[in-house]
């Protein structure tokens, strides 16, 4: 497990140049990229989302392109378009920005549904589908999609099965005095992130990708990720509960988190870290103003944890 410690902590340390106190966000992008997963970053304008996928992006030297959504984008902004070409005599396809390995999405919840479908296949199947051919994404894909949660007006808010595409929804949050003290002496003359270089290579993404899977977990393990998940599906005060999609990402978010953290073997403080992040946009509760982040937090006092014999 060297080798993931190894890689998350360069990631870490290298965007870490640029961001200030969020090691733990950073670790759970480099859990998504592991995983193969998509990252929703759902905070207000100003707390350094786009930085952060930027910083996260040189860190990975992956090609990286931005969008900007807005109401009059169109799908074909984003798959590409077959179009005429007079010198050959035929129609070529002209591949859209989504043909990248980091794709910023900035303020997805602008575009229109029809536009945000476009890239549920995407997302979930790494291939565009146009005019009837289909055309493979280049490995590794990744959307880090930011969202407003708290302006509305010329939004269309994500439907559920768009939602669940994404591995985990996570909140920046403000930084500590101390933390934003450190921001203004580290941008008062230059920009940090123009002086980052890449610090992993294509080979070691490739690597973790393939070999995290190996990371094992006992029954016990699972039965607490399982009873978590059911008893949130039964709860009084929930309307939608997770589904088994989300049953297997939160396993999987657990197998990489315990490789990056040196371990062949899940515990259950892996699966109680990750859960609300993995969990808190797949869920809508009766009482739809309460913050899901603690919901999740709350069933897992619920939840009795295993004590393994290691």
């Amino acid at each position: 497990m060297k080798e993931f410690v190894n890689f998350s902590n360069r990631i870490k340390e290298n965007v870490c140049k640029v961001i200030v106190g969020k090691e733990e966000i950073v670790d759970l992008l480099t859990v998504s990229l592991i995983c193969g997963g998509h990252i929703l970053l759902e905070d207000v304008p100003g707390l350094g989302k786009t930085t952060l996928v930027k910083a996260f992006s040189r860190s990975l030297g992956l090609n990286f392109k931005r969008i900007q959504f807005t109401p009059d984008l169109m799908p074909s902004d984003l798959t590409g378009i077959n179009y005429y070409n007079q010198k050959s005599m035929e129609f070529e396809f002209k591949r859209g920005p989504i043909f990248t390995n980091i794709l910023l999405s900035d303020e997805i919840n602008r575009a229109t549904p029809r536009t945000q479908s476009s890239l549920l296949e995407a997302m979930e199947e790494k291939q565009v589908s146009v005019d009837g051919s289909t055309y493979p994404l280049e490995k590794p894909f990744m959307v880090l999609a930011t969202q407003n949660p708290i302006e509305s007006f010329g939004t269309f808010p994500l439907p559920e099965a768009q939602l669940d595409r994404f591995l985990m929804r996570i909140s920046l949050g403000y930084p500590t005095k101390e933390e934003e003290k450190d921001i203004i002496k580290r941008y008062k003359e230059e920009n940090p992130l123009e002086e980052l270089n890449q610090v992993v290579t294509k080979d070691e993404i490739e690597y973790v990708q393939r070999n995290f899977k190996y990371v094992k977990a006992s029954d016990e393990v699972l039965d607490y990720i399982l009873d978590l998940i059911e008893f949130i599906r039964n709860s009084e005060e929930v309307i939608l509960g997770a589904s088994p999609r989300a049953t297997l990402s939160l396993f999987k978010a657990s197998q990489a988190y315990a490789a990056i953290n040196g371990r062949n073997f899940i515990i259950p403080e892996d699966v109680k870290f990750l859960a609300p992040y993995v969990l808190n946009h797949r869920i809508i509760t009766k009482t739809k103003s309460k913050s899901m982040y603690s919901f999740v937090l709350k069933c897992l006092d619920n939840i009795k944890v295993p004590l393994e014999e290691i």
